[in-house]
């Protein structure tokens, strides 16, 4: 390694070491705004099921979404996008089969080293029903409950949760970055096309906020679909106001990791008129203390502790 690469890759990594320094001294005074106190959320108060119900069921798949629709205070369903060969919006986190939680059609596991040889934009939606990623649970959640199932296109989730639950709305992640245009997904404005066309042909666009980390993705929803609402993604230190100047225009919801929010980040959203929505938020005590800072809705993995926020 050449001395300019040697200073450079230091510098990235002092770099990083700093990002990480201030997170983890954020993250250390953020958490401590939690409560013991009962909280009695706001009319209208967004609880949104993370991944349906990743906490008890096997995430961003039918089973989880209609499991989530046994607790009324649930209002949105938050799921993430990945795109197939044929073009298809696919449920899942990941824009490849992740190890841990999922297994090849047969039942073979999948090696880390392998894990990005099975990328859902390189197979059909047929070949990726296949694949099962539900019966060997995920370690992260050892109540969730084990069972066959596999990543649905989005097209199949909605008709399922529609015949339960009419009336719920959803929060949709698309899951891009730049480095994977034209490889994991399709370039971005095509993602964002895809993703448009989809919500109109099963006609909840107007129930549903479309997220994001990736700016670009945002900004392609904004210039295509100015109707649609959409959400900010954060897991930066960075602060409000370098957040909304990158991103250039005013979302309907500003979505931070939830030991970001304070007070005064509160005050801000209130100020622009946009709603704060934090993820991911699984402890009961960490939950009313949000509510009590006012917080517009909480993302949870788990819908069935929303109940002993109030006690």
């Amino acid at each position: 390694m050449t001395g300019q690469k040697l200073f450079r890759r230091r510098g990235q990594l002092l770099q990083s070491l700093f990002l990480w320094l201030m997170f983890a001294a954020v993250s250390s005074f953020f958490s401590c705004k939690t409560s013991k106190a009962p909280a009695t959320p706001p009319a209208g108060f967004d609880w949104q099921g993370h991944r349906g119900c990743r906490g008890i069921m096997p995430e961003n798949t039918v089973p989880a979404f209609l499991k989530a629709l046994d607790y009324p205070e649930v209002t949105t369903l938050e799921l993430d996008l990945a795109v197939s060969k044929d073009h298809q919006l696919i449920v899942s986190h990941e824009p490849w089969f992740n190890p841990v939680i999922c297994r090849l059609p047969g039942g073979d596991s999948i090696s880390r080293r392998d894990a990005e040889k099975y990328l859902i934009y390189q197979l059909t939606a047929e070949e990726i029903r296949g694949f099962d990623c539900g019966s060997w649970g995920n370690p992260r959640f050892p109540e969730q409950q084990k069972m066959k199932t596999y990543k649905p296109a989005l097209r199949e989730v909605v008709e399922a949760v529609r015949a339960r639950r009419p009336d719920i709305r959803w929060n949709i992640e698309i899951k891009s970055l730049p480095e994977w245009d034209g490889l994991r997904h399709p370039p971005v404005e095509e993602f964002a096309r895809l993703v448009i066309a989809e919500l109109k042909t099963l006609r909840i666009e107007k129930k549903a906020i479309v997220q994001s980390f990736d700016v670009r993705a945002l900004q392609a929803m904004h210039r295509q679909a100015p109707d649609i609402q959409l959400a900010f993604l954060i897991e930066n230190v960075r602060g409000f106001d370098f957040n909304m100047n990158k991103l250039g225009f005013t979302p309907a919801v500003y979505s931070p990791y939830y030991q970001l929010v304070s007070k005064k980040l509160v005050r801000k959203c209130r100020t622009s008129g946009i709603k704060l929505i934090p993820w991911t938020v699984n402890e009961v005590s960490a939950m009313r203390g949000l509510i009590h800072l006012g917080v517009d809705g909480i993302i949870t993995d788990y819908p069935n502790r929303i109940g002993a926020v109030g006690k």
